[in-house]
């Protein structure tokens, strides 16, 4: 066993991930603060072959250094837009057909273990700040408010990590790494 060199993980240019059919998914970062957040959600992004990021409200945006270390060239990659509020970005998601799923803790959660989303639908993975989480008004038009299990003492992960699972698991349930 042996670890792979860069030519060998066959990883798409900038080009062809512009060109190349996404996942039928889509992020929407609700007012978050930490510009290493928005980094890592343009890399998982990329990773996972989203479709758009919308950045809303106090969202850092590129170009940026702090967000460039860790989205590593991702930002050239993503599509991203703003929206001045993460309300607008809904209202133009769901006209657009995707189904809203906030990430957040609520008294009708759906513990994303549980969650079977329809691989023939789109989704808009809404993940909010780091220390307020989703807006109330976001949650109440979302479709689905869905929560990671967790069984430590902390209340909540990190957005990025939050990201991470919650993608992966959309991608991974869907099929998308099967196509």
């Amino acid at each position: 066993m042996r670890k792979l060199n860069m030519e060998e993980l066959n990883r798409l240019s900038v080009e062809e991930f512009k060109e190349v059919k996404k996942s039928p998914i889509v992020i929407v970062l609700d007012n978050v603060r930490s510009l290493n957040n928005v980094g890592s959600a343009f890399r998982t992004s990329d990773a996972f072959l989203i479709e758009k990021i919308f950045l809303c409200g106090i969202t850092g945006r590129p170009p940026h250094k702090e967000i460039q270390k860790t989205a590593l060239g991702a930002t050239q990659s993503v599509a991203w837009d703003y929206l001045p509020t993460t309300l607008e970005a809904i209202e133009q998601l769901k006209s657009a057909g995707y189904q809203i799923c906030s990430f957040e803790q609520v008294d009708q959660s759906m513990m994303l273990d549980k969650f079977v989303p329809n691989n023939e639908a789109k989704f808009a993975l809404v993940f909010g700040n780091e220390v307020f989480g989703v807006e109330e008004e976001v949650i109440k038009n979302s479709d689905h408010v869905i929560e990671i299990p967790q069984l430590g003492t902390k209340h909540s992960l990190n957005i990025s990590v939050t990201m991470g699972i919650a993608i992966w698991d959309f991608v991974v349930k869907m099929g998308i790494l099967k196509k």
